[in-house]
């Protein structure tokens, strides 16, 4: 078991530490992360009956293999399916959601409303544009527009531990080691059909029949390489919008082509689960471990749209399981979230660098996001810590502590509101940020891009002199993983 993963006391106010809080900045300070016994952590992934989004021990549940063979309503490029119907929506029971706005606020940074489940936990968030998806252990996928529901859509089995959006379609990862493929009407955007299934019938039905498609995933149990065999944890995509990595529980990650559905590559990546996928820039793909490894993988072409990734660096190795990660909009920096309540960041030159550590977390860091200079961290601890990073000078600063969740924070969204660069007199860009916990509720923020910064600061990060000292101890040793936790924070802050 890793004996990082940790509790969290429920907190029922719905109350927000503003940016000027120094006192609450204080006292966060002075209480590093913790550790907790691991047999009365109702958060835990061995807690009778609750299943987790990350996967913090050596431990494998296999996932409910249960095959979708039903056809498909149209195929990836949509093209119909002549039996096709889209005046039937997808089965949904009556919605357990209620919807609470917040009184309007002109602060910077504020709560906006709460999306409240009477039953199950959130697992996904994805936002685009004025929508947000919502997935839960219900199997559905509900839809919100400004703050009401819009839509929603029901997949035949697994919990919804992943969604992302491509244009018009959206990928949904599950609980039984299957990706899902939806597309919403042109004539009605509130209809949505699902239109395939990862990998495909066809596919695995090809690849049974061929014995080298076997691979061992357990001692004395084979399956086809082009499935996964546990929980889907984690989902992405390229670049270039081309491919679909998956994560799964299983150790490994998987290729796919988003044009005709074929699975092009699957990799053993990691000892233990994969929590997380990033694709990034120069064609990498990062992954996460509950191992405690971050891990650089480099992408190959190599005729005829063969792709291969090749180990190119190992960023992290430690205890404490890796739980999220997240690459900012200008393919600069890489974050990673962990167990232990930190967040690492490591900065782009001729190899990866550890950037340094932003500290402001009790306990285990469950989800990251990233949107323009902002970071977002959430936490077992119920809180979100809202951080902005200096392009120039590298640093972060913390602006914002957000609490009101009364469980642990799982998952986050974040989209730009739109006009926000000609709000407050070009105060900045504000962002809408969602959260998503196990106290059965998602909660919408606002978030000003310029707020002010809380002082004291509550993170320390190696100036511009020591991370060129970081850089070059890096290459000089192959590009490999680094240990810098022998470093005194005195040596950081007066290394300049």
């Amino acid at each position: 078991m890793k004996k990082n993963s940790t509790t969290a006391a429920s907190n029922h106010n719905y109350n927000m530490v503003a940016a000027s809080d120094s006192n609450t900045l204080s006292s966060r300070r002075q209480r590093p992360p913790t550790t907790t016994n691991n047999n009365n952590n109702p958060f835990h992934p061995t807690a009778a009956g609750e299943e987790q989004p990350h996967r913090f021990s050596t431990a494998s549940d296999t996932a409910t293999a249960c095959d979708d063979l039903s056809p498909p309503t149209t195929d990836i490029n949509n093209n119909p399916n002549p039996s096709f119907d889209i005046t039937s929506a997808s089965p949904l029971s009556k919605s357990p959601w209620s919807s609470q706005v917040a009184p309007e606020s002109h602060s910077h940074t504020c709560l906006r409303g709460s999306l409240v489940r009477k039953e199950g936990h959130i697992y996904s968030l994805a936002a685009t544009g004025d929508l947000l998806y919502t997935g839960s252990e219900s199997k559905n996928i509900r839809v919100w527009k400004n703050q009401k529901e819009f839509s929603g859509f029901k997949s035949g089995s697994g919990f919804v531990k992943s969604i992302i959006i491509a244009g018009e379609t959206i990928f949904t990862g599950h609980q039984d080691g299957k990706i899902r493929i939806w597309k919403a009407s042109r004539k009605d955007p509130s209809l949505h059909k699902r239109i395939g299934t990862l990998p495909t019938f066809r596919a695995k039905f090809k690849s049974s029949f061929n014995p080298s498609n076997y691979v061992e995933v357990k001692k004395h149990r084979n399956a086809i390489w082009i499935k996964h065999t546990d929980a889907i944890s984690c989902l992405s995509l390229s670049e270039d919008g081309s491919l679909l990595y998956s994560g799964s529980w299983d150790r490994t990650f998987k290729v796919w082509r988003i044009s005709d559905s074929k699975c092009l590559e699957s990799v053993k990546a990691h000892e233990d689960a994969v929590n997380a996928v990033a694709a990034g820039f120069d064609g990498l793909l990062f992954t996460g471990s509950a191992d405690g490894s971050v891990k650089v993988w480099h992408r190959q072409i190599e005729g005829k749209g063969v792709t291969r990734h090749f180990l190119s660096q190992t960023l992290l190795k430690q205890e404490s399981a890796v739980t999220s990660l997240a690459v900012d909009p200008a393919g600069s920096v890489l974050y990673c979230g962990s167990s232990d309540g930190l967040v690492n960041f490591w900065e782009r030159g001729k190899f990866l660098s550890h950037g340094g550590v932003l500290r402001g977390h009790k306990l285990a860091v469950m989800c990251v996001a990233v949107a323009g200079d902002l970071v977002f961290s959430g936490s077992a601890d119920t809180s979100i810590c809202v951080w902005r990073r200096d392009r120039e000078g590298g640093g972060h600063v913390c602006l914002a502590v957000l609490t009101g969740h009364g469980g642990p924070v799982k998952c986050l969204a974040v989209e730009e509101e739109k006009g926000s660069n000609n709000w407050g007199g070009g105060g900045g860009r504000r962002f809408m940020v969602y959260s998503g916990s196990t106290d059965k509720s998602v909660k919408i923020w606002r978030v000003l891009e310029q707020g002010e910064a809380m002082q004291p600061p509550a993170v320390v990060t190696p100036p511009s002199a020591w991370r060129r000292r970081q850089q070059q101890y890096v290459e000089s040793n192959g590009g490999g993983w680094s240990d810098f936790s022998f470093v005194q924070t005195s040596e950081l802050l007066h290394a300049r």
